[in-house]
């Protein structure tokens, strides 16, 4: 962390300029939708786009998951719109052996949903869905018993001449009503205490090791899932709409959405196809990827893939045995985790038949309404083992999780022929209201597990320490392959996805508009066309005007090319010039990457050699900014930096990183640096130093286990914020090698990890110390990290001023805790902001040997030593502190912080309050 320090300079679009490591990935599928909707917006009025929202239900056994989605044909879409509107909740029947029930109230006339039918001499039964409706099998001659809480059962005779539609309507019971709680304004108060609800499901959540597959010394499965993103709801009006009259051909890609059964428009598919496999002894386990196809609108654009990955992380598996349910980059206690009694209320429904197997239906909801938790049903097996037969779950509308507007899950467990219980479905969709302006928009995983086997694996599938691995043909597999591995079939629109990506290519405009979505999403302009990758980017577009204190108006222009240019050999660079500095300044830099990546040498795993020259003007806070320092919104800074200094680097860098995460660096490195600005460097006699100079070998290891990335034109990201960070750097300055004025010695470690605590968030911390270990003039020593912009960082202190305090041994701490809206959730009109609470605490201890004191008297004369520049103080023992309390999620994007100094606040010049701000799209 000294001057010198290598500067981590990264590169933020328009879009994500001021997200972080704690910032969400909802950029990600906002960016999506906003392109496909850009490329049709010339083509309709505003009011015409835009689709009103819809009201889900509550609950969600109508998450259906067999049969395929109809076609809908271009010539007769129109013509069955007001009907299918009209009849669309109705299923298509399929089948003349099966009665298809409605089941509604007497009284009203409403849908009674999730009721519940069987045939009590023959054991077969059924549920009812969201809707009222179920269908079972014709049994002639039996009585068929439709129940439902709140209502008196009713018995029908079923007979040959039975018509295959039945209106079944239930008339209320009162005394039922009374007797079972199941409704939001209740009768009784909720007790744990003597209820067997509550019982039965102590008694499940003990019996979950029992039935851990991992009781077994292998297992493995192969997973089939599809994860599709569609615009959602779309209404007959729309489809009469200008755009598709002047897109006719978008017809063919409107489709009824089985678990909805409303009209949607896909525009994305991603296929995955995953062999799991587990080792009990030594303990290990993986995921090889056999195949992966995506295909649609996130193929035009070069971070389609990394958008890709975001979606599948915000919306990935979950795992109803674990205690936490990680979703959206949050964690939502399971309900059958270990604090499911205390987080959930409990309600025994009845017993039901699933599959033939008989099955105690309990109901559940969050506690609190507002806390992230789910709300739905579970059907536990009626036998000793108590295994979770089924799962049919949503999180609560009320819920304070951002854009989305319903969200589904159906997880269903099946008896394997050795007795064991698997899950084979897991099944979710989640409609999103993304904008006001976007409006609806869906994603649809499905999930199948199959080929379940214990049998022993071979070592050489376990081989390396990568958790994921890839198949070398994982991604060049044909139809074949795919038709033979899928547990669902893809719709019509999700089959020609191909046809309709090379229609909308032929769009009016579509060339213009692809250009500037991507210069706006990407935050660089592509050289090429559509039939010539590019092979040069322009960028990025947010650096080509800044400003400095030195340079006054800065412009630049810079570039850099791509593995369609050549897939090993990679440069890139850029030229400014100072409009009131009238110097001109560059940056050239040539990458060797081992690997061949699939567009830049910073995909992971990073293994490259490069060479970079660079000649600018710098000062020494930058390198702890998170984003360029040329970046234009750089230009407005809450304090002035005015001691800079003008510096000629070059450095020769290896990079080696493994698939288990570890990374390991070796950088050598020559840099002049002559002071500017009001910066000084002046020796103990007076005389002062116009240029120093240095030469550095840094090594370097970092190691992330279960880390993963996304790629983007500008950065990698990091997706699983979860995964801790272990880091160490050594840095030895090598006297009179190169021109090398000094011999230094710099030492620094630090740790990262993310602390869940169930409903109350997370907590991010990071430790970090160091130390340099020789007599230093000021340059070489540690300059505490200092934000110097509006935006609060995590690892940065907001109120101290550049090169306020220096040292040469410190320990510092970050703590953020994110408390979800945990607290605003609880008070009246509040909740309805969804306000979000940010509490953060940050602290330094700092020390300055007296080696490196200039005010010492033994030190007066000392030739090697520098005086302090004006302003700049010596730590005492107490620690410097910062806190921050924030309110974020205003308007489901703004934060405002509140910062305040806590200790060193009688020092002159120094702010002890300050307000910064954030933009985060979070779920």
């Amino acid at each position: 962390m000294n001057i010198h320090s290598k500067l981590k300079i990264q590169n933020i679009s328009f879009l994500s300029n001021f997200s972080e490591r704690r910032g969400g990935r909802a950029l990600g599928l906002v960016s999506l939708v906003l392109l496909f909707s850009s490329v049709f917006l010339h083509a309709q009025p505003l009011d015409s786009v835009i689709v009103k929202a819809d009201t889900l239900p509550v609950r969600i056994d109508s998450m259906t998951i067999e049969g395929d989605t109809a076609a809908i044909e271009k010539d007769s879409l129109l013509q069955l719109m007001d009907s299918l509107a009209k009849e669309m909740s109705k299923p298509t029947v399929v089948d003349s052996t099966m009665l298809q029930c409605y089941v509604i109230d007497s009284q009203t006339g409403d849908s009674i949903p999730y009721a519940n039918a069987l045939y009590q001499r023959l054991k077969i039964g059924a549920s009812g869905d969201a809707e009222g409706h179920f269908s079972i099998v014709r049994q002639a001659g039996e009585q068929l018993t439709v129940t439902s809480v709140g209502y008196k059962p009713r018995r029908i005779k079923i007979t040959d001449s039975t018509p295959m539609t039945l209106n079944v309507s239930l008339v209320p019971d009162s005394k039922q009503l009374q007797g079972v709680v199941v409704k939001a304004k209740r009768r009784h108060k909720y007790s744990r205490k003597d209820n067997p609800a509550v019982e039965l499901m102590r008694r499940v959540i003990a019996a979950k090791k029992q039935t851990h597959l991992e009781n077994h010394d292998f297992y493995q499965y192969d997973k089939y899932q599809k994860v599709t993103m569609a615009l959602n709801n779309l209404t007959p009006d729309d489809l009469e709409g200008s755009m598709f009259k002047k897109a006719p051909w978008l017809l063919d890609q409107v489709e009824t959405c089985p678990y909805n059964n409303k009209l949607i428009l896909p525009i994305s598919v991603d296929e995955t196809l995953t062999q799991h496999i587990y080792r009990k002894d030594p303990r290990d386990e993986k995921d090889i990827v056999l195949g992966q196809s995506t295909k649609g609108i996130s193929k035009l654009i070069q971070t389609g893939e990394a958008m890709n990955t975001v979606v599948k992380d915000l919306f990935k598996d979950i795992n109803l045995y674990d205690d936490q349910i990680n979703l959206l980059q949050k964690r939502f206690p399971s309900p059958i985790g270990s604090t499911a009694i205390s987080f959930y209320h409990f309600y025994i429904d009845d017993t039901v038949y699933v599959n033939q197997d008989q099955c105690i239906r309990l109901q559940f909801m969050p506690a609190n309404q507002q806390d992230f938790g789910f709300r739905g049903e579970l059907y536990v097996l009626n036998d000793s083992s108590l295994h979770v037969k089924r799962c049919d779950m949503q999180l609560p509308a009320n819920t304070g999780v951002n854009f989305v507007d319903a969200m589904k899950f159906q997880q269903e467990y099946t008896k394997l022929p050795n007795g064991e219980w698997a899950l084979t479905t897991d099944n979710m969709v989640a409609e999103l209201k993304v904008t006001d302006f976007l409006q609806h928009a869906i994603v649809i995983r499905t999930t199948g597990l199959t080929n379940y086997a214990f049998a022993p694996i071979a070592d050489k599938l376990f081989k390396g320490k990568a958790k994921i691995t890839y198949d070398a043909a994982a991604k060049m597999r044909d139809n074949d392959f795919w038709a033979d591995h899928r547990t669902t079939k893809l719709t019509k629109s999700e089959a020609g996805m191909d046809s309709f990506i090379k229609n909308m290519s032929k769009t009016k405009h579509f060339k213009w508009i692809m250009f500037a979505s991507k210069a706006l999403i990407e935050n660089f302009i592509e050289t090429g066309t559509e039939k010539t990758p590019s092979k040069v980017d322009i960028g990025p577009v947010n650096t080509f005007i800044s400003k400095n204190f030195v340079d006054g108006i800065r412009l630049r222009a810079s570039a850099r090319t791509t593995a369609k240019f050549n897939p090993h050999w990679f440069f890139e660079g850029y030229y400014a010039y100072g409009t009131k500095s009238h110097r001109s300044y560059y940056d050239a830099k040539v990458t060797y990457s081992f690997n061949k990546p699939e567009y830049q040498p910073i995909e992971f795993p990073i293994r490259t050699l490069s060479f970079e020259s660079n000649k600018d003007v710098e000062s020494p806070s930058d390198k702890y900014l998170v984003h360029n320092k040329d970046n234009i919104f750089m230009t407005f800074r809450p304090v002035k930096v005015e001691k800079m200094s003008f510096i000629n680097r070059q450095k020769l860098n290896f990079m080696w990183e493994t698939d288990y995460g570890l990374a390991t660096s070796v950088e050598l490195r020559t840099e002049s640096d002559v002071p500017t600005g009001k910066l000084i460097y002046e020796k103990m006699d007076g005389s002062l130093v116009n240029k120093v100079r240095m030469t550095e070998l840094i090594v370097g290891l970092d190691y992330r286990p279960g880390q993963s990335y996304v790629n983007s034109k500008q950065q990698r990201m990091a997706v699983n914020l979860d995964a801790p960070e272990f880091k160490i750097t050594h840095t030895m300055g090598i006297q009179n090698f190169l021109g090398s004025d000094f011999n230094t010695n710099l030492t620094e470690v630090s740790v990262y990890k993310r602390f869940w605590l169930g409903s109350w968030g997370h907590v991010d911390t990071r430790l970090q110390a160091g130390a340099q270990w020789n007599k230093v003039p000021f340059p070489f020593l540690i300059t505490p990290p200092v934000n110097t912009s509006y935006f609060e960082h995590l690892e940065t202190f907001n109120l101290m001023e550049s090169l306020e305090f220096l040292n040469d041994r410190y320990a510092q701490f970050n703590l953020a805790w994110d408390l979800e809206g945990k607290l605003f959730n609880r008070l009246p009109l509040i909740k309805k902001l969804k306000w979000r609470e940010y509490f953060a605490f940050k602290g330094m201890w700092g020390h300055l040997t007296d080696k490196n004191n200039p005010y010492l008297p033994k030190n007066v004369n000392d030739p090697e030593l520098y005086k302090f520049p004006e302003g700049t103080n010596i730590m005492t023992r107490d620690p410097y502190l910062e806190l921050v309390v924030g309110v974020h999620n205003i308007f489901k994007c703004l934060e405002i912080d509140y910062v305040r100094r806590l200790t060193y606040t009688h020092m002159p010049g120094i702010s002890k309050n300050g307000i910064r701000f954030g933009f985060n799209l979070v779920f």
